[in-house]
């Protein structure tokens, strides 16, 4: 078993060097992980300048750019093999409904995903790395039920741990997204030089979050596991949209 770890928090987070020694005995690890915090991230590759590649004194190799990047950089030229499963996290909060648009954890699995390598996103529900360790054992026991259940096709998961000491003995959910209000309101200062300058204000409080979401889930004391797809296709309009542009459906 050959397993690939990316993060969004950076090389030094200590949600990612608690997912590795959780996993360590499961199989080959090489972690290449962002140099700094790129928490929202996205899907977004650096096309605009070249990439540098470091390697920390523990071993984990850093990029300078994206979590994307540190995974596509991997299955494209770093590593010299194919990886069996790409694992991101243990992420520094929740990324539950809307968030996974953003996240740059989730946007590392993906990756592993549009690679057609099975994919693992985890993070905790609050801030703070509060029973981190916790969390990381029910990662290992996630990890290992997903290895004992085939690895026979690509599949993206979304896992989201609550930060309790007894995590691991926590049930699990099979959940789908909820949802949230819009963001709060952007942040307006003003800089020391006088300029004006705006923070993204916070997300929007969850306003679907009932049973059945990963809200829901976490709220009430499970581990919410949502499984993931890229198609963003709205396929249900695709007859109305043919009919209100007059297509036939040719090129």
């Amino acid at each position: 078993m050959r397993i690939l770890i990316a993060n969004d928090d950076g090389y030094l987070a200590p949600g990612l060097h608690a997912l590795v020694r959780a996993c360590e005995g499961l199989g080959q690890i090489d972690v290449i992980a962002p140099e700094q915090n790129a928490s929202g991230t996205s899907n977004s590759l650096t096309l605009s300048r070249p990439l540098s590649v470091y390697t920390a004194a523990n071993g984990f190799r850093y990029v300078n750019g994206t979590p994307s990047d540190c995974v596509h950089l991997a299955l494209t030229g770093l590593l010299d093999y194919r990886p069996d499963l790409v694992l991101s996290g243990i992420n520094n909060g929740a990324n539950m409904g809307d968030d996974t648009l953003y996240s740059g954890t989730v946007a590392a699995a993906t990756e592993g995903y549009l690679f057609g390598i099975p994919s693992i996103a985890f993070s905790q529900v609050d801030k703070g790395w509060g029973h981190i360790d916790a969390a990381a054992a029910t990662a290992r026991q996630l990890v290992q039920d997903v290895i004992a259940g085939g690895l026979g096709h690509p599949f993206l998961l979304s896992v989201n741990i609550p930060n309790r000491a007894d995590a691991a003995a926590l049930p699990r959910q099979i959940t789908r997204l909820g949802r949230r209000h819009a963001s709060e309101a952007t942040i307006q200062q003003r800089s020391p030089r006088g300029e004006m300058i705006y923070w993204i204000g916070p997300a929007g409080n969850a306003r679907e979050a009932g049973e059945g979401t990963d809200f829901h889930a976490t709220a009430n004391g499970a581990v919410s596991v949502t499984p993931l797809q890229v198609d963003l296709t709205e396929h249900a309009t695709l007859g109305d949209w043919s009919r209100r542009l007059r297509t036939d459906g040719r090129a």
